[in-house]
């Protein structure tokens, strides 16, 4: 399969597209002279005759057919609840917009011949596995909704894959950051918050527990080689390397020249002693490997917050 390119103009659809990840998808299809649909609940801002968009609720079938249409390379599906204490809060409503959207997208894709479809997917469907490293080969283990859910779009890609012929590919991202990030309220945007207000952060527990945290850059090119690749399956998208709460704060203290006080706190019931992912596989299947460091990819979001929120953080 070519590499699309602005001479291979073709017709993607991004769900949750004014998102954080969306929004860099949305723009890196355009560099490549992709027309891009959103289909986003949020007010399409961007002034691009490139970009078509489609402001309202997937549940909505009306939603859904304005955005795929006849002529559709691929679906590109990012919209999801992805709150866990969310889901386990709203079982039936996580698994409404989860799978059954998931389900309908990829009817819709069936009936118009649509080749792609891409869901960003979690290495939650795995379940809790210690200190062990997450591969693609690990079985469906799921412990709250949000993990089950999309455990079972997985398994309904796989089941389109292999009955019509798609494209299916699963993404399971690690924890995702970098810039445009300032609205969410992970780790990586307290910390910069921090540094901005010159203030502490909370650490549950003693801090030694270990993330495997990706730049949205890393994302975005992984996206882009699944789509290229036509890529049949899954693929686990991090950085390769898991380092502690403690070690994060420290790297974040190095990129702003802040002190960022820390304040233990007890851990929640639940909290995962590590996420250790193998990305290997990934390198073989889409051709995909990390290229930013911890160190880098903190600096480019500090210098986002810099430019962008310092004046946000004090209203």
């Amino acid at each position: 399969m070519a590499s699309l390119n602005n001479n291979d103009v073709r017709n993607v659809v991004v769900t949750g597209g004014c998102g954080f990840i969306g929004r860099a998808v949305v723009a890196a299809f355009r560099r490549k002279g992709a027309r891009v649909t959103i289909v986003d609940r949020e007010p399409v801002t961007v002034a691009d005759e490139g970009v078509v968009a489609v402001q309202g609720d997937l549940a909505d079938p009306e939603v859904r057919e304005r955005a795929i249409l006849p002529g559709t390379d691929g679906i590109i599906h990012l919209a999801a609840v992805t709150s866990v204490l969310r889901s386990v809060e709203m079982p039936a409503k996580t698994y409404s917009e989860n799978v059954a959207i998931t389900h309908e997208l990829l009817e819709l894709a069936r009936m118009h011949g649509v080749r792609r479809f891409i869901l960003a997917s979690t290495n939650a469907v795995v379940g809790d596995v210690g200190e062990a490293t997450i591969t693609e080969d690990m079985p469906l283990a799921p412990l709250t909704p949000y993990g089950a859910t999309k455990a079972a779009c997985e398994m309904l890609l796989s089941g389109y894959a292999g009955a019509y012929d798609m494209a299916t590919c699963a993404l399971r991202f690690t924890n995702v950051y970098g810039p445009g990030m300032s609205h969410k309220d992970s780790f990586v945007p307290r910390l910069m918050r921090a540094a901005l207000r010159d203030e502490g952060v909370r650490v549950y527990g003693d801090g030694t527990q270990r993330r495997d945290l990706v730049f949205i850059d890393d994302i975005v090119r992984a996206i882009e080689l699944a789509w290229d690749a036509e890529h049949v399956g899954r693929a686990i998208v991090g950085a390769g390397r898991s380092v502690s709460v403690l070690e994060l704060i420290d790297t974040v203290r190095e990129v702003t020249g802040c002190p960022i006080p820390v304040r233990h706190v007890p851990a929640p019931g639940g909290e995962m002693p590590a996420v250790v992912v193998d990305v290997s596989r990934s390198a073989q299947t889409i051709g995909y490997q990390p290229r930013y460091s911890l160190r880098d990819g903190l600096a480019a979001t500090w210098q986002y917050f810099l430019e962008h929120d310092r004046q946000k953080v004090f209203e």
